[in-house]
């Protein structure tokens, strides 16, 4: 495919792996507090994790719900904690906290700049294609991360949910992102890891939905969409 004019990039797990494959992160993080949650073996383990993990699938699938917690991503990892090991008896939701506020920063600690974004990214710019960086998620958070691995100065616009006052899906999100930029949305691609986020919601706007499946997922069973392109590599944009 030709090159757009524009590219939006997501930034989680898109530019920067921050949150992909939870059921390991958790094993590891529960596997600390197997004292305290009197979890002797593994079996003892993946039941706690199993129970939150459910509990946190139920509080994202609220789409109403989920608006709100993207704001406060440690506070919805609270309260689906809480509700996980209520859900297995434990009356103790200073434990909950403990270990939902651990796993908060565990992940925090762990972000790393997945190893081609940066050579992608200046590789798109220098070849004169427009780039906005798009991401749900608190100003405070997501600025940090943007500082953090020198993104800044790589976009033209970059746009906060928490900023802007919306978040993907919501189509406004990318009529803004595209305007900013001064193209139409023919002649743009969305870049990102979230089936949603990144290919069924820019396509009805008449965007190329550009899907990132670095772990080799395969397209989700229930997608009403295809993706324009699959790329299991950023550098693949640019190949």
């Amino acid at each position: 495919m030709a090159l757009p004019r524009a590219i939006l990039f997501d930034l989680d797990d898109t530019l920067i792996r921050a949150y992909a494959q939870p059921e390991e992160a958790w094993r590891r993080l529960l596997g600390s507090f197997a004292e305290p949650l009197d979890a002797p073996d593994a079996a003892a383990i993946e039941r706690v994790r199993v129970a939150v993990m459910d509990e946190a699938r139920t509080l994202w699938i609220d789409q109403v719900a989920a608006a709100k917690w993207r704001l406060d991503i440690p506070g919805a990892r609270r309260l689906s904690t809480r509700r996980a090991l209520a859900r297995l008896g434990y009356d103790d939701e200073a434990l909950a906290d403990r270990i939902a506020d651990a796993f908060t920063e565990m992940r925090r600690q762990e972000y790393r700049l997945y190893p081609d974004a940066h050579a992608t990214v200046d590789a798109l710019r220098q070849a004169g294609v427009k780039l906005a960086l798009v991401t749900n998620g608190a100003s405070a958070t997501q600025r940090a991360k943007i500082e953090r691995f020198d993104l800044a100065h790589r976009f033209e616009h970059i746009q906060i949910e928490g900023e802007f006052g919306q978040g993907k899906p919501e189509l406004a999100v990318y009529r803004h992102a595209l305007e900013r930029l001064g193209c139409e949305a023919g002649d743009a691609w969305m870049v990102g890891d979230n089936y949603e986020w990144e290919v069924v919601a820019p396509q009805k706007l008449g965007m190329c939905g550009v899907w990132y499946d670095p772990f080799d997922a395969g397209v989700p069973a229930t997608a009403t969409a295809r993706p324009t392109r699959i790329i299991k590599r950023l550098g693949e944009l640019v190949e």
